[in-house]
């Protein structure tokens, strides 16, 4: 029943959107959370893109939390069905299209980058990927929490890692904007050791390229001109 009910939820959100033909809805169930995914894996060799949504619906306009964080944007569904490799998986946050009895507002405001959320992302991550290499392309807070979890999990196989408008540190973030800390979340110190390439919005007020310039290397900055926070969608991945 839950499978079921949780299917039609994501569904719901997802308006009209369908994925494309050979992509599979798949729920992942960690300890806590159940995460949705979709997925289309083909090569039991090839490395894996996984493709990690950003913070969602999580506050109104008011800056308060919402009551449900399941993202209102499909960019990075859209840009997960473009992905031509053979192996991809879009990968939600938890939380979001399902509502976990563990789900609380924390999960998705100020311990939106706990321990208790990386851990889960990163068990979601070994299930779907067993011993398979992945490729992490995280979306804006999706981009500090891959970057979090390969330098926590060491034991996952990261053989790249892309962050799209993401977040390179939030307590800085959080400073540039003058907003409340989130005092419940790890945060990203030190670059993971991989390969890496960030996209950045020249237009983005969310994330502003200032800041992401001070934390990425500028060999790994790839800029896209007039692109604001959710203006990827027609971006050419480079995996190489």
């Amino acid at each position: 029943m839950r499978f079921g009910f949780s299917l039609l939820l994501l569904a719901g959100c997802a308006g009209t959107w369908t994925p494309r033909p050979g992509f599979e809805y798949h729920i992942v169930s960690t300890n806590e959370y159940d995460i949705a995914t979709y997925r289309h894996i083909t090569d039991n060799k090839s490395p894996i893109h996984i493709y990690i949504e950003g913070d969602g619906h999580a506050f109104n306009a008011y800056g308060e939390p919402t009551s449900d964080p399941t993202p209102r944007g499909r960019m990075m569904r859209n840009l997960a069905m473009r992905d031509d490799a053979p192996n991809v998986v879009y990968m939600a946050r938890p939380c979001q299209f399902i509502m976990s009895p563990a789900c609380k507002t924390t999960d998705w405001s100020d311990g939106r980058f706990s321990a208790r959320i990386v851990d889960a992302m990163a068990d979601a991550i070994k299930i779907t990927a067993k011993e398979q290499p992945v490729i992490l392309v995280g979306y804006s807070g999706g981009g500090l929490l891959s970057g979090i979890i390969i330098n926590r999990h060491p034991e996952i196989r990261v053989k790249g890692w892309i962050t799209i408008a993401g977040v390179p540190n939030h307590s800085a973030w959080t400073k540039y904007f003058g907003d409340t800390p989130l005092t419940k979340s790890l945060d990203l110190n030190k670059l993971p050791n991989v390969p890496a390439t960030h996209y950045i919005g020249a237009r983005d007020r969310v994330v502003p390229p200032a800041l992401a310039r001070k934390f990425f290397p500028a060999s790994q900055i790839v800029e896209i001109s007039n692109a604001d926070h959710d203006d990827f969608e027609n971006i050419n991945i480079n995996f190489d």
